[in-house]
């Protein structure tokens, strides 16, 4: 991770969970790191707490649904901090619905912010590095388990796999427009198993977090977010373009 050390790096949903525990780690290893989100006070208060930390974590309020907002934040980045060298893509959200009644609008809010959030801040971040001669930047999608099978349990949210399952297909689909264009930048899916984070209880799902997370083995956020910085810190000529994380136990 040394040669990261002073660079730039955006975090997508850094609020909470995987997202700031991320950010956390990021910025311990010297990175400046920008963390957007809507909540962008729970940054701010991480961002204070870190302030003796090798690197710097900057709170920037932003909806990555509404693509004004996020062209606005990576023009503060280009001003601040000259522009993006790692991207992870780590906003998301489920919703307590079903295939066959909805309502549609959550079913709308989640290809929003999984998919096409995901793309826009992708698409961003790839002209950062271009306008700039950046060619060994990197690019991690916070994917899920759920974008590679659907498993059988009331827990599961069939529209947020069908949005993971859109994931999966975008990191092949990054890696391939990256590979004809002979880059060097990578691109990496992390898929977890169940992490105990605000996540579920965020979903609207008519059940106690903390009586899942007691009966089902999980995962912490700290777990995937040493995995994202082991994506990052293998050889340059190392692409981990899937790694999949499952606690111990897991029956998924």
């Amino acid at each position: 991770m040394e040669r990261w050390s002073g660079r730039v790096a955006l975090v997508t949903g850094a609020s909470a969970g995987i997202g700031a525990a991320t950010a956390e780690e990021l910025v311990k290893k010297g990175l400046k790191v920008v963390g957007l989100a809507r909540r962008v006070e729970k940054i701010e208060e991480l961002a204070e707490s870190l302030k003796s930390a090798p690197g710097k974590l900057y709170a920037l309020k932003c909806d990555v649904t509404k693509e004004s907002e996020v062209q606005a934040a990576f023009e503060w980045i280009k001003t601040k901090l000259g522009g993006v060298d790692i991207l992870i893509n780590n906003a998301g959200t489920a919703s307590n619905s079903k295939l066959i009644s909805g309502p549609v609008e959550k079913w709308r809010k989640i290809f929003d912010l999984n998919v096409l959030g995901l793309s826009l801040c992708t698409k961003e971040a790839l002209k950062s590095m271009k306008e700039r001669g950046v060619d060994d930047g990197h690019i991690v999608h916070i994917n899920s388990i759920v974008g590679h099978t659907i498993p059988h349990s009331d827990l599961v949210d069939h529209m947020y796999c069908a949005s993971k399952h859109a994931v999966t297909a975008l990191t092949e689909g990054l890696r391939r427009e990256l590979v004809k264009q002979n880059s060097k930048i990578r691109v990496t899916s992390v898929s977890p198993g169940m992490v105990a984070t605000e996540f579920m209880a965020a979903s609207g799902r008519p059940v106690d977090p903390e009586q899942v997370y007691g009966s089902h083995p999980h995962l912490v956020a700290k777990d995937v977010a040493d995995a994202i910085l082991y994506s990052l810190g293998v050889p340059q000529h190392v692409q981990i373009h899937e790694l999949t994380i499952k606690p111990v136990g897991e029956t998924f």
